[in-house]
């Protein structure tokens, strides 16, 4: 089992997160932050990986540190799981359509941290969450968990509508660059020899 478990805790925040990514998509979130809880769910449905997130955090300030050190344990966690990445398939595309929007993800999980994140959000705040930290939560994610990250909403209307297609984006794409490959057998999917 490709597992891993991470502990965070700064002055701000207390973070303490699981993941297994050969799960069956089993969900255990607990933020502070409903919104963000959905989102994590279903991030997590979606992947199929079984995940565990307990985080405290300074609410009482915004819920900024909060999200940002989960994409912060989750990347890690998510790194110290796929370990050396032999098999892998790394590379994974996925358009993903959420009513009347329709965003894309694309990823390589290369141990080369990048974000090129592109979705406008028309309002704030969905809810009490607020819609910037859509990307913050990508950013920590991926420069944690060591990937290559695209993420552009092509076009939407509904916020809601646009952050859950990203964030299922997200997890499909996972989901498949994470599967193994029989044919690339017990090699590191690189010419490199190592990611």
């Amino acid at each position: 089992m490709r597992s891993a478990s991470v502990s965070r805790k700064t002055a701000e925040t207390e973070i303490s997160v699981s993941l297994s990514i050969d799960g069956s998509g089993e969900a255990r979130i607990q933020t502070g932050v409903g919104f963000f809880d959905h989102m994590l769910e279903l991030l997590t449905r979606h992947a199929l990986f079984d995940v565990t997130v307990e985080a405290k955090g300074d609410l009482h300030v915004d819920q900024h540190h909060t999200v940002e050190d989960v994409g912060i344990a989750l990347g890690q966690a998510f790194a110290q799981a796929l370990g050396d990445k032999r098999g892998i398939r790394r590379y994974a595309s996925m358009h993903l359509p959420m009513d009347e929007t329709l965003s894309r993800v694309s990823i390589d999980i290369s141990g080369r941290p990048f974000l090129v994140f592109r979705a406008a959000f028309t309002r704030d705040k969905i809810g009490a969450f607020d819609t910037e930290l859509v990307r913050e939560w990508f950013q920590a994610f991926a420069t944690n968990a060591g990937i290559t990250l695209h993420a552009e909403t092509l076009y939407g209307d509904n916020n809601h509508h646009i952050a859950e297609s990203l964030f299922k984006g997200l997890a499909r794409a996972l989901r498949e660059a994470c599967a193994v490959d029989p044919r690339e057998g017990e090699r590191v999917p690189s010419t490199k020899g190592a990611l």
